[in-house]
């Protein structure tokens, strides 16, 4: 069942996205240099545009490493219009960090019809005097194809976090991220260090990206066109040459073990005793919200 549900979800995603698609081309066509085009460009101020690189290095049992283009959005979500679907709002990101400045979202928008977003992170500032520094992050992780998805604050100079979502059927629930993040200026880069109790430090993810001027390209839909789309193919693929390499294949822990998620909690708590620094993001609430699948996967 679940995987014709799959099948028929590929199917009907290339179908809206291809309508959509040719829908795009005509509006460009028509709208390129009118006055409306002007309009969209204003409307989009609160967004700044980012291009770089990913990059996942699995190093054990096997050897297995690749990288791919990608494009993020940043958005102010305080001088945004309205927050982007099944997103926090900047008065809900700063109650949860408990923090008083900008709140800022890096996240992949969606395009012609589809979202696909394995990572989106907030930047929530403090307000200082007349300046403001980067206090706390929340990290918002969706799984595919569950569209599970778990959130939680974390400190963006390095912080250790209890593995809290099945992300792949590939890695078992064992083990925490390493994470951390830098400000957005004219670059930025998110890092994720996977510590597993038996294969040691054996994953990593990188995302480092450099600020695209707004001079450059003011349509973000023809910026971000085909985007979501682009990172689906790229997980399926690597999930498909993973499983030719022999990788063992694990089922989601929810047949198998029903309270994964109490366990991570009780992971982090154990993180949380062994650090020094309890003024910091690991010596307080982490704030973990889990979102269950939809159906066929719930």
């Amino acid at each position: 069942m679940e995987l014709f549900y799959l099948l028929c979800c590929v199917f009907s995603t290339s179908v809206v996205s291809f309508s959509l698609s040719f829908l795009l081309l005509i509006r460009i066509l028509l709208h390129r240099h009118s006055p409306l085009a002007a309009a969209s460009s204003s409307s989009s101020e609160s967004v700044t545009l980012y291009e770089g690189i990913v990059w996942h290095e699995r190093r054990r049992p096997i050897h297995h490493s690749f990288s791919y283009r990608v494009r993020y959005a940043l958005i102010d979500l305080d001088r945004a219009p309205h927050a982007p679907p099944n997103h926090l709002s900047a008065t809900e990101a700063r109650r949860i960090a408990e923090t008083t400045g900008p709140v800022f979202l890096l996240t992949i928008p969606a395009s012609v019809g589809y979202q696909q977003n394995p990572l989106s992170v907030y930047y929530c500032y403090n307000l200082e005097d007349s300046s403001s520094h980067l206090k706390k992050c929340i990290a918002e992780v969706t799984n595919t194809p569950w569209g599970e998805r778990v959130s939680f604050i974390f400190n963006p100079s390095s912080d250790l976090v209890a593995k809290a979502l099945h992300v792949s059927p590939f890695m078992d629930m064992m083990g925490s991220w390493n994470i951390m993040a830098t400000a957005p200026g004219d670059s930025l880069s998110v890092a994720i260090l996977v510590q597993h109790p038996h294969l040691g430090h054996y994953f990593s993810a990188t995302l480092k990206a450099k600020r695209i001027p707004s001079s450059v390209l003011s349509d973000h839909a023809l910026f971000f066109w085909l985007m979501p789309h682009k990172v689906a193919v790229w997980i399926y693929w690597q999930a498909l040459k993973l499983w030719w390499k022999n990788v063992s294949f694990i089922q989601h822990p929810r047949y198998g073990n029903p309270a994964y998620r109490e366990e991570a909690l009780l992971r982090d708590e154990k993180l949380k005793c062994g650090k020094h620094d309890n003024n910091e993001v690991g010596g307080s609430s982490r704030c973990f919200a889990w979102t269950d699948a939809k159906w066929p996967w719930s």
